[in-house]
């Protein structure tokens, strides 16, 4: 099986491919990554009657893949792990980057 790599490209690039700027400059730039396990509404009266102990449903089931975001931008799905004693994700889905004319 051939290992899929995030192309930096795909997740920040937002020129057109004629632009070859180095991305050397923004290596040491920090970002925010995220693991989404699912989403849940409810109204303001149930989340305060909330407490120790409760549960609240997500819209997923065991076993999906989570969301993967990078700096509040889908990158990647994913598998929950345990990685010794901590929670990790292995990422099983690379998401490409549509193009400016194809977004949503």
């Amino acid at each position: 099986m051939a290992e899929d790599k995030i192309d930096v490209n795909d997740v920040f690039d937002d020129s057109d491919d004629s632009d070859n700027i180095s991305l050397e400059a923004v290596y040491d730039i920090p970002v925010q990554i995220s693991a989404v396990l699912g989403n849940a509404e409810m109204q303001v009266n149930n989340l305060l009657k909330l407490g120790r102990g409760a549960v609240i449903e997500l819209d997923r089931k065991v076993g999906e893949p989570v969301d993967i975001f990078v700096n509040n931008r889908l990158i990647a799905r994913g598998e929950v792990v345990i990685v010794e004693d901590k929670i990790g994700i292995t990422m099983t889905e690379i998401i490409k980057n549509e193009s400016k004319n194809g977004e949503k």
